[in-house]
């Protein structure tokens, strides 16, 4: 089993149940497919949704297919499912409105101001006016569509397609949604947790809280600026461009919402967490997420309007300079520190059993020693923590393959000697693909990994690493 590359980086109530829904469980026998997902600002309760097939007419432009049918109410946890007749094929549209009934959970530390109301603290519910909308597309054969103020941008982007709402038009805007906002591949498709209650899913990844704080800061930008009066104020100006140019205001003009402003809201948000979650976990997760924001923030704040293209649909990871955070779709663990080195991999694995099995790398990576990023991770990360990230292996030193499913997780090991790893920690997830260490003590620190199988197997620790503290 090949081990990890380790880098240092540096510093419902279901109201559907009308004529048309209940001919699909009607003698006909005609199948359905589920569409489930989740409406996340934060948490919708009682909102509105609605699914419909996208179907191409005769000139190969795609609509949603309207039926006549009752919309289902998301549930207290955001969660709505919906029965669409006909096969599990193509892709579908699917709306969230509100109306006087429908309440969002506040997401934004410590409170989300409102026009003409008094303050809404965190974690408390708050009215939605009836102007407020979500959309979200998905292909079918996933039956998850998630619905959230970024997909409903990556849709208003994807209509401005001469196919219109296309399986192509649509994948591309999601991936270029991500990139904007400096998000790891595939994130969009990700159910954001609910940030109000962080310390009970300790499982979610790092990936998914940056969704999850990004979404937040359409609200946040609520309390930072009088002219916005409301989410739906915020994120129609978004949209308004989104729809016109087919990008957001990198800098600002003064006048829109700009791709910095909501960088930088998710930034300080991702800070404000870390105050009030328990959990030491999720507390290094929020660091991650505070890192990559910050880092994002920095690569488009001297942009100017005119190269907008350049920047927003670059594809650039918001850790792009420290060698490990870009990787797509992985949990990560934490932020930090500047790095002196980043090391290479040249582990294998040895089995438990009666026999040795190797499963390990024995070629060396070269994919990253960038100290380049230094100086500016400093100023984002305690000077007394390291932040450690790897790759996780694909094959096993005979040549066959490792799949993630086989991987049960990783150990680092870590001391002040490089002969005398003697403090280690265990990640029992094979997505972890990040480590902060935080409360080292003056001196130089040495770190190495190793990859642990679900059968048993570890592999011989990787190349030691190390940093000054």
């Amino acid at each position: 089993m090949l081990p990890a590359v380790v880098l240092l980086s540096g510093c419902g109530l279901d109201i559907s149940s009308d004529d048309d829904t209940s001919a699909q469980s009607s003698a006909t026998a005609e199948p359905t497919v589920q569409i489930a997902g989740a409406a996340m600002k934060g948490v919708i309760q009682q909102g509105l949704v609605v699914a419909n097939r996208l179907i191409a007419d005769k000139d190969g432009y795609y609509a949603p297919q309207r039926q006549a049918a009752k919309p289902v109410l998301t549930a207290d946890d955001g969660s709505y499912e919906w029965q669409l007749r006909g096969k599990a094929e193509g892709w579908a549209l699917v709306e969230l409105t509100a109306d006087g009934g429908t309440r969002m959970i506040c997401d934004v530390v410590p409170q989300c101001d409102q026009a003409g109301g008094e303050p809404v603290a965190f974690g408390q519910t708050m009215p939605l006016d009836s102007n407020f909308s979500l959309l979200g597309a998905g292909d079918l054969r996933m039956e998850t569509v998630n619905l959230t103020p970024l997909t409903h941008l990556a849709v208003t982007l994807a209509e401005r397609s001469a196919d219109g709402l296309s399986a192509v038009a649509i994948s591309t805007a999601y991936t270029t949604v991500e990139n904007w906002f400096g998000l790891p591949a595939g994130a969009l498709r990700l159910t954001p947790p609910d940030l109000t209650n962080l310390d009970v899913t300790t499982s979610v990844s790092a990936d998914a809280i940056q969704v999850a704080i990004a979404n937040a800061a359409f609200l946040a930008l609520v309390n930072d600026n009088a002219q916005w009066d409301s989410i739906s104020d915020v994120l129609g100006d978004v949209t308004s461009q989104v729809s016109s140019t087919g990008q957001i205001s990198i800098t600002g003009d003064g006048t829109n919402v700009a791709l910095a402003d909501l960088v930088s809201a998710a930034a300080l948000q991702s800070s404000e967490l870390q105050n009030v979650v328990d959990s030491s976990v999720i507390s290094q997760r929020l660091a991650v997420v505070q890192h990559r924001n910050v880092q994002r923030f920095k690569t488009i704040a001297d942009v100017n309007e005119e190269s907008d293209t350049s920047v927003v649909d670059s594809g650039e990871a918001t850790d792009e300079t420290t060698g490990g955070d870009q990787t797509a779709g992985t949990d990560s663990g934490s932020t930090s520190d500047s790095s002196t080195e980043t090391g290479t991999d040249t582990s294998t694995d040895t089995s438990t059993g009666s026999e040795e099995q190797v499963a390990g790398n024995t070629e060396p990576d070269t994919s990253g020693d960038d100290t380049s990023s230094d100086t500016t991770i400093e100023e984002t990360v305690p000077a007394n923590a390291a932040l450690l990230s790897w790759t996780a292996p694909l094959t096993r030193e005979n040549g066959e393959s490792l799949a993630m499913g086989e991987i049960a997780g990783f150990e680092v090991v870590y001391g002040t000697s490089a002969e005398t790893l003697d403090q280690s920690l265990a990640i029992g997830d094979a997505s972890v693909d990040e480590l902060l260490v935080d409360e080292l003590a003056e001196g130089t620190w040495y770190f190495a990994i190793r990859t642990l199988d679900t059968d048993g197997n570890r592999s011989r620790l990787s190349e030691v690493v190390y940093k000054q503290i």
